[in-house]
């Protein structure tokens, strides 16, 4: 059977069983090609998408918004937000001594899921398509799996952008901003200096748990600013870019865990040719590929070694915001308590499927790692103010080891050491 037939079979089954938050219509797969024989866009088929755009970016666009359509922010809503952030550019400014804007002046977009996700795609594409990379050599000694490594070559493209969408989009159903995970965004360009705030998401946050709108939305904004100002300093986003981008380089893909885990769904190639059997073989086949055992079949030890420091990073740094708010959000939100508390339990109670796109990008917001910083924030402080905090920004030396964050003291004795 060709390749490109099977391609178009693995199309309708991710399509038409439906993608994570992607319910397919009658005739039609969660993508929006005609199906059957359509398979996904971007590889191929006769739908109205196929080899046009970035398919990960469709992908994610759609299971954004669930296949539903989306109004437009209101115009009113869009200058709340920008009065709004230039509060927080001045507040966070004035607290940190930090550069905010790079280019001169900070945007706030408040979007939809969907543009969410479509902007978001770049800032999450090298960090989370290399987890769908499949091995083309290597595979079990079976002369009856002798054509999975060309079907296996074949696929890669289309995982990856499946990967990359899907998980893109479950997070634009959720996020509130740029930065719900403390992810470098592009330093470059026209979108250099632009939050993007989920508009939808941070008004159902505020009706569901009766917050004030106006509070929640300079706490969005302030939350937005800090780690636009903390990541931007030069060798914070550069290590933090540097550990995420060898975290996902060192995904193992091993052939033989990968090549057994395919084998066993039994997989029969000749099967795909017969319409009745074909669904039910490559459901075997789906079912392989569950994200989980996808995932524990292709971490390293490599990423084992780099996990200690990356993620002594990321407590430092949502340590350091989540500071830098409290200093300024408690005297500039009358509700700043209330807000606090909802948004805190919310980042540390996600669902399994959100603590799956973390695990993915090797950052994992339990409470531990959210305690682990405030307390190293706090003993940096206690012993020296917010002016040994600031010691942070002088430069890669000044970053903790993943042993300094447990000991602050440590950390600044170091700093004290002659060169």
């Amino acid at each position: 059977m060709p390749f490109q037939e099977m391609l178009d079979a693995l199309g309708n089954l991710f399509g038409g069983a439906g993608l994570p938050g992607l319910p397919s219509a009658p005739g039609t797969s969660a993508l929006g090609t005609s199906a059957p024989g359509t398979g996904l866009p971007g590889f191929g088929g006769s739908g109205a998408s196929g080899g046009q755009g970035d398919p990960a970016r469709q992908i994610a666009m759609a299971a954004a918004s669930e296949g539903t359509s989306e109004p437009n922010v209101d115009p009113v809503v869009r200058m709340e937000y920008e009065a709004l952030v230039r509060v927080a550019e001045l507040q966070v400014a004035d607290r940190t001594g930090l550069t905010v804007a790079r280019t001169g002046r900070l945007e706030v977009q408040p979007v939809t899921r969907t543009v969410w996700a479509s902007k978001s795609v770049d800032a999450y594409r090298p960090y989370l398509s290399q987890m769908a990379r499949l091995p083309t050599e290597g595979l079990p000694d079976d002369p009856s799996l002798s054509w999975m490594s060309g079907l296996l070559a074949s696929m890669a493209p289309m995982l990856a952008a499946v990967t990359t969408g899907t998980m893109v989009g479950r997070l634009a159903q959720r996020s509130l901003g740029s930065y719900d995970l403390p992810i470098p965004r592009p330093v470059d360009g026209p979108d250099a200096d632009t939050l993007l705030v989920v508009a939808p998401n941070v008004d159902a946050f505020s009706a569901d748990w009766s917050l004030p709108t106006e509070d929640l939305r300079l706490w969005i904004c302030l939350h937005e600013v800090a780690h636009h100002a903390v990541l931007g300093v030069g060798h914070v986003r550069d290590a933090m870019g540097d550990l995420l981008a060898r975290h996902a380089g060192a995904f193992r893909n091993d052939p033989s865990d990968l090549g057994g885990l395919l084998g066993d769904t039994g997989l029969d190639p000749d099967a795909l040719g017969d319409p009745e059997s074909a669904a039910e073989a490559l459901a075997g086949l789906q079912q392989a590929l569950d994200p989980d055992a996808v995932l524990d079949a292709v971490r390293s030890p490599e990423q084992e070694a780099l996990l200690p420091r990356l993620e002594a990073l990321v407590a430092v740094v949502v340590g350091v915001v989540d500071h830098v708010m409290d200093e300024v959000g408690s005297g500039l939100i009358g509700s700043y308590r209330q807000v606090t508390e909802a948004l805190r339990r919310r980042r540390v109670t996600t669902s399994d499927a959100d603590r799956f796109v973390e695990k993915v990008l090797g950052i994992d917001l339990t409470q531990a790692q959210v305690d682990r910083g405030s307390a190293f924030v706090a003993g940096v402080v206690e012993r020296a103010g917010d002016e040994g905090l600031a010691r942070l920004w002088a430069g890669p030396e000044s970053l903790p080891t993943p042993s300094e964050v447990d000991a602050p003291g440590l950390w600044l004795a170091r700093l004290d050491l002659p060169d």
